[in-house]
């Protein structure tokens, strides 16, 4: 099982970025998926997971308004959307997949991570 996130880089201030989470060996539909992240010297935090049945989202209020996750079953991909970025943005972003179906912002409910992807906002 492999989750592989890509999408990463460096933008300015304002800018957007587009991450893609990808499974081989494991089916995303019907369970839970998630973005995680984690910037220097802090710990991981949620940011968005999207649900494994009607595709309801939940989101970090930090990140409320600016990320959008999406899923696109046909190609067994998890998409997270991010707008107006800022300088705390900056993290190494996760995605990971839950045995559950519906959201959760528990990173101890997700059993699959990938290696995760570098986002870096400049000021």
């Amino acid at each position: 099982v492999q989750l592989v996130e890509s999408g990463g880089g460096l933008v300015q201030a304002g800018g957007s970025l587009r991450l893609s989470c990808a499974a081989s060996k494991l089916t995303l539909s019907g369970r839970c998926v998630g973005w995680f992240r984690q910037a220097p010297g802090k710990e991981r935090e949620f940011v968005a997971a999207i649900s494994g049945d009607d595709g309801a989202t939940l989101y970090a209020e930090s990140v409320k308004g600016r990320f959008t996750i999406s899923r696109v079953k046909a190609l067994n991909m998890v998409f997270l959307e991010m707008r107006s970025l800022k300088p705390e943005d900056t993290a190494i972003y996760y995605c990971a997949a839950s045995r559950l179906r519906a959201y959760t912002s528990n990173s101890e409910e997700y059993d699959y991570w990938g290696q995760g992807t570098l986002v870096t906002v400049s000021s």
